[in-house]
């Protein structure tokens, strides 16, 4: 299962209507690669820590540049914190953690936290289009992401409309050159995707 989120498990709305999934679950871990130069010290990693918390799990950290994918294997529940999406999928390829992210996704349950969820389509072309700077000394070339699922995402809405000059429009035009939805997520919005389809929570 995916649970695709624009800034994680941030509401009591969200999180009550996640409790069933959730039941019975006791282990969790979060991914920090994404937070260059920060880690575990990123100051989401509380509120993360803390949303899981709430549900009983037990919460530990790992990351993508120092540690083997196949710990993950261990955990109910893999949210991965948001960050630089360009570092993160360089990180996760040079660690050839593709067969075990898709493991997790149809056994276990992988969150995506913002640049976490994006990392999981199909590619990034998107955010590449809006944050190209992002990719400076990273030179990351292949923007195909893990592609676990089809579905594509913008994270944090509301906020990127008036970050970005013609936000909007420009993903109208991507959309229309690719013959596909991409779904706007605002903060406390996800998207559980699992065998019967789709839900937005």
């Amino acid at each position: 299962m995916l649970i695709l989120t624009s800034n994680g498990l941030s509401t009591h709305e969200m999180r009550e209507k996640l409790k069933p999934i959730f039941n019975g679950l006791t282990k969790a871990v979060i991914i920090t690669t994404a937070s260059v130069g920060y880690k575990e010290k990123d100051w989401h990693i509380e509120r993360l820590t803390n949303e899981l918390q709430s549900f009983g799990f037990s919460v530990d950290y790992f990351d993508f540049d120092t540690q083997n994918p196949e710990l993950l294997l261990d955990y109910d529940v893999v949210e991965i914190n948001g960050g630089n999406p360009f570092y993160l999928l360089m990180s996760m390829k040079n660690a050839n953690c593709h067969s075990i992210m898709s493991e997790l996704s149809k056994s276990k349950i992988i969150i995506g936290v913002s640049a976490g969820s994006i990392v999981l389509q199909k590619n990034i072309n998107l955010i590449a289009q809006y944050s190209p700077e992002l990719n400076e000394n990273i030179d990351l070339t292949d923007f195909s992401g893990l592609a676990l699922t089809n579905v594509e995402i913008i994270p944090h809405y509301s906020r990127f409309l008036s970050r970005f000059e013609q936000f909007e429009e420009r993903a109208k035009e991507y959309e229309k050159q690719n013959h596909l939805e991409v779904i706007r997520l605002n903060d406390g919005q996800g998207i559980v995707i699992d065998d019967s389809g789709l839900k937005l929570i």
